[in-house]
C-alpha cells in the first residue's frame, strides 16, 4: 500500500502533466549589448531582488530567459533560463538531467591558478571519476571528526563571546562579522589540522587571507556599494575582466603550506585512496576555505541578524527552551539538540529566508520539460539553467503550509531532507553547518537573555553590529 505522501506525489505529478506547454518568455537582447544591459540592471539600476521581481511580473512567469552576470568579457555565454519557484527549482539537483561541470560560480569559472592548477571537487560533475574519490575523502574526514564537532565549536564560541563582550565594553559596539570570521576560520583549521592557525605561518591572519582569496574569485558577482566609486568604474574593474590571481599568489601559498604541513592524516588517507597528495591538499584548502569558512562567513551573520530582528519575545522563548533542555540533559549534546524544536526551527527558517548559497546552476544534459505552478516549459539540451534560491524558498504558493518547510529548504546544493553522497553535489558538510548554527544559538542563549543589533548588507551577505547585550539572569 502506498503512503499518503506517495499518493500526494502521484497526485502532484498528475496535475503537473496537465499543465499547458508555454514558450519560455523573455529574451537575451542583442548579442553583447543585451548582456551588458542585464548586468547593469542587476548590479546598479534595479539591484538583485528587483532584477528578478521585475522580470517575473513583466512576463507573468517564474520561468523566463535572461542574462546573468558577469557577461562580457568574462563569460562566453551569459544566457540562462531563470527558475524562481519551488516546483521548477529542484531540477537543478537532478544530476541525471543537468550537468554540474564548472558551474559553481555560474556562467564563468575562476582560473585554476587560484587552486594550484586543479579543478577542485566543487567544479566537477558527479560523472567525473575524481568527484567520487574526492567527495569520499571529505566525507571520511568529517566522519572521523564527528565526536569533535560540538566540544571544539563550543570552545571556539567561548572565545567569540569574550571578544564580543570586550568590544562592546570598550567601544560601545562590536563588529560581529570580523569576530565571527576569525572564530570560523580558527574552528575549521583546528577541526582539520588539530592546531590553531596561529601556531603556523598564518599567525592571526588566516581569516583575512582566505577572505582576500575568496574576493578575487567572487568579484564578478559582487558590487562594493561605494558611493565614491562611480558605477561604470566598478563595473569595469570587477565585472569585465577577471582579477589576476598573481595578487593573492603568495597568500595562497602560505595557506596551502599551512594545511600541507598540518593536515597529514587527511593527506595520508588521500594517498592511500590513489589521490595525489598536492591535489588532495588543494582540494582540502578549497573545502575548508571556500565551502566551510565561506559558508560560515555568510551564514552566521545572517542567523544573528534574523534572530536579533525578531525581538525579545523570541529571545525569551529560545532561552527558556535551551536552558530547560540543557538542564534536563545535563549538558549540550547531540541528544539535547534534537529536543530543542524551536531552536531547530529558527535555524531552518534563517536558512530558508536567507540561504548562504543563493545561486544554483546546471546545464541541461538532454531535451526536457520542466513545470512551474502554472505551466510547462521545454528546455533544450545544452541550455544553462539558473535558480535563485531565496525566491524558491519563499514561494508564496508553498510556504503558507509550515509542514512543507524541510522539503523546500535547498541551501546546500540539495533538499535539506537529502543526504550527501558521491553521486550528488550536496555539500559534504551540510549537516555540520546546521549543527553549528544550532550550537551557536544554544551557547548564545545559555549566556545571554537578549541583544540589540544593527544590520545591513556586505558584498554577498549581511553585516551585523552588536549595540548591546544582556547577560543571562536565569541560567
Amino acid at each position: 500500500m502506498s503512503s499518503s505522501s506517495d499518493q500526494n506525489d502521484l497526485n502532484s505529478s498528475s496535475s503537473l502533466s496537465k499543465l499547458p506547454l508555454r514558450n519560455i518568455p523573455g529574451d537575451y537582447g542583442l548579442p553583447f549589448f543585451g548582456a551588458i544591459k542585464d548586468r547593469l540592471d542587476y548590479f546598479y539600476k534595479q539591484g538583485r531582488e528587483e532584477f528578478f521581481n521585475a522580470r517575473m511580473h513583466k512576463y507573468q512567469s517564474t520561468v523566463f530567459r535572461a542574462n546573468m552576470p558577469p557577461g562580457p568579457f568574462m563569460a562566453s555565454n551569459p544566457n540562462v533560463i531563470v527558475l524562481l519557484d519551488s516546483i521548477s527549482f529542484p531540477i537543478l539537483f537532478d544530476t541525471s538531467k543537468v550537468e554540474k561541470r564548472n558551474v559553481l560560480d555560474g556562467t564563468y569559472m575562476p582560473s585554476t591558478a587560484f587552486t594550484g592548477g586543479y579543478r577542485v571537487c566543487a567544479y566537477l560533475d558527479p560523472s567525473e571519476t575524481n568527484h567520487a574519490l574526492l567527495k569520499r575523502l571529505f566525507m571520511s574526514a568529517l566522519a572521523a571528526r564527528h565526536h569533535n564537532f560540538i566540544p571544539l565549536f563550543r570552545s571556539s564560541l567561548s572565545e567569540l563571546f569574550t571578544s564580543l563582550e570586550d568590544d562592546i565594553s570598550s567601544k560601545g559596539e562590536a563588529d560581529f562579522n570580523d569576530i565571527s570570521d576569525n572564530m570560523s576560520f580558527n574552528f575549521v583549521f583546528r577541526l582539520f589540522c588539530d592546531k590553531y592557525p596561529s601556531e603556523t605561518a598564518l599567525g592571526s591572519q588566516g581569516s583575512s587571507i582566505v577572505t582576500k582569496w575568496l574576493f578575487f574569485q567572487l568579484a564578478p558577482l559582487i558590487t562594493l556599494g561605494l558611493s565614491l566609486l562611480p558605477n561604470f568604474v566598478e563595473d569595469l574593474l570587477l565585472h569585465t575582466f577577471p582579477l589576476p590571481s598573481i595578487f593573492v599568489k603568495s597568500d595562497y601559498k602560505k595557506l596551502y603550506r599551512a594545511f600541507y604541513a598540518s593536515a597529514s592524516s587527511i593527506l595520508d588517507e588521500a594517498e592511500s585512496m590513489g589521490i595525489k597528495r598536492d591535489e588532495a591538499c588543494h582540494n582540502l584548502v578549497f573545502l575548508a576555505g571556500f565551502n566551510a569558512y565561506g559558508g560560515m562567513k555568510a551564514l552566521f551573520p545572517s542567523l544573528i541578524k534574523w534572530v536579533g530582528s525578531a525581538g525579545e519575545k523570541l529571545h525569551r522563548e529560545l532561552a527558556d527552551e535551551i536552558r530547560t533542555v540543557v538542564k534536563a540533559e545535563g549538558g549540550v549534546s547531540f541528544a539535547a539538540l534534537e529536543k530543542m524544536s524551536l531552536t531547530k526551527s529558527v535555524v531552518y527558517e534563517a536558512l530558508r529566508i536567507d540561504p548562504p548559497v543563493p545561486f544554483q546552476y546546471g546545464k541541461a544534459k538532454e531535451d526536457m520539460v520542466i513545470h512551474s505552478h502554472d505551466a510547462a516549459f521545454e528546455i533544450k539540451k545544452g541550455e544553462m539553467i539558473f535558480g535563485y534560491q531565496p525566491f524558491a524558498t519563499k514561494d508564496p504558493k508553498v510556504f503558507e503550509n509550515p509542514e512543507e518547510l524541510l522539503k523546500y529548504v535547498y541551501w546546500s546544493n540539495g533538499r535539506e531532507s537529502d543526504n550527501p553522497t558521491v553521486e550528488n553535489k550536496q555539500c559534504p558538510a551540510k549537516d555540520l553547518v546546521v549543527l553549528l548554527s544550532r550550537v551557536m544559538l544554544v551557547e548564545f542563549f545559555l549566556r545571554y537573555d537578549t541583544f540589540d543589533i544593527e544590520s545591513g548588507t556586505l558584498l554577498l551577505g549581511s553585516s551585523v553590529t552588536f549595540k548591546s547585550i544582556t547577560k543571562a539572569t536565569d541560567s
